[in-house]
């Protein structure tokens, strides 16, 4: 499985308009908003994820959207071992486990 397990460049700098790259391009698309936050998790350091998510809330992103499974991604970085920091990201703006998902 891809998250923070998977190697990163360490000291890479990425930059605003690279971290809003990952923003989703059609808000009305199904699903849009948990791929964007999944990619986005899977992609960047926690710094740059939480960067990312003030810009992701700024444009009105969801951070509560669910996959097929009813799992929001606050549910899926909480299994990692190395998620806690990205979770913390999650938490501080507002996401929130989906109970109904046993998360």
């Amino acid at each position: 499985m891809s998250g923070p397990d998977k190697p990163k460049v360490i000291g890479e700098e990425w930059s605003d308009e690279r971290v809003k790259a990952y923003l989703p391009g059609q808000p009305s698309e199904e699903g849009s908003d948990y791929t964007a936050l999944l990619k986005a998790y899977r992609a960047m350091r926690a710094e740059d994820f939480e960067r990312f998510v003030g810009f992701f809330v700024e444009a009105g992103g969801n951070l509560n959207a669910t996959d097929e499974a009813g799992e929001t991604l606050l549910d899926l970085v909480s299994q990692h071992r190395k998620g806690t920091d990205y979770a913390r990201a999650l938490e501080s703006a507002g996401a929130k486990k989906n109970a109904a998902a046993g998360g």
